[in-house]
C-alpha cells in the first residue's frame, strides 16, 4: 500500500467523524478548546484503535482466507463506501436534541459510531497482510485534524450539513475505489472476461 493509497483511506474514514464534528459546531455555536480537545482526541483514539483491533481479529482467520483475500477487502471497502453513501442521505434529527456531544456517554457513542468502519478497514490490512501500526497512527492522526477541524468549520458556517454530506459522498466514493483498485491489481478483471 502506497503513502497516498494509505491518506486515501485515511482521509476517508475521517469524513463521518468530519461530518458528526461539522454538526456538533453547526449545534454548540460556541466551541472552546477542551471541546474541541475532547471530540478530536476521542474521535482521534477510537479511529487509531479500530484497525488495530480488525487486524488482530483478522489474524484469526487469516490461514483460512488468504486466496480469497483480494475479494473480502473489497466486499468489505465496498460495503463501509456504500454505507457510507446511504448515510450521507439520510437526515438525523437525533444529533440536534443533544446538549453538548462532546461529554458522557454522547462522546463514546459517536466516538464508536463514527469508527466502526475502520475495524473493517484493519480487517481487511490484516487479510491482505499490511501491517497495521503505521496505518492507525495516520488514520488516527487524520481523524483527529479532520474533527478538530470540523468542529471549527461548523461553528463559523450555518449552513455546514450539505457540505457534510458531501464529504460523506467522496468519502464513500473513495473506499468503493479503492475496493475496486485491489481488485484490479489481483487481475479479478481478466479473469472475469476471460
Amino acid at each position: 500500500m502506497t503513502a497516498l493509497e494509505l491518506l486515501a483511506i485515511a482521509v476517508a474514514l475521517a469524513m463521518d467523524a468530519f461530518a458528526v464534528a461539522i454538526a456538533t459546531g453547526v449545534q454548540l455555536k460556541c466551541v472552546d478548546s477542551r471541546q474541541t480537545f475532547r471530540l478530536a482526541w476521542h474521535f482521534g483514539l477510537f479511529q487509531a484503535l479500530m484497525p488495530i483491533i480488525g487486524w488482530s481479529l483478522g489474524l484469526t482467520v487469516r490461514s483460512f482466507i488468504e486466496s480469497y483475500a483480494h475479494w473480502i477487502a473489497f466486499a468489505l471497502l465496498a460495503w463501509i463506501g456504500i454505507r457510507m453513501l446511504k448515510e450521507a442521505f439520510e437526515t438525523d434529527t437525533e444529533e440536534a436534541e443533544r446538549c453538548d456531544p462532546t461529554k458522557g456517554m454522547s462522546l463514546i457513542m459517536l466516538s464508536v459510531a463514527t469508527s466502526i468502519d475502520a475495524l473493517a478497514v484493519g480487517l481487511s490490512m490484516s487479510v491482505l497482510g499490511i501491517s497495521i501500526w503505521y496505518p492507525a497512527i495516520i488514520i488516527g492522526l487524520v481523524a483527529l485534524a479532520f474533527t478538530a477541524a470540523g468542529l471549527h468549520i461548523g461553528r463559523l458556517i450555518g449552513g455546514a450539513a450539505r457540505f457534510g454530506q458531501l464529504a460523506e459522498i467522496l468519502g464513500g466514493s473513495v473506499l468503493l475505489l479503492i475496493g475496486v483498485k485491489i481488485l484490479a491489481e489481483h487481475n479479478v478483471f481478466a479473469f472475469l472476461m476471460g
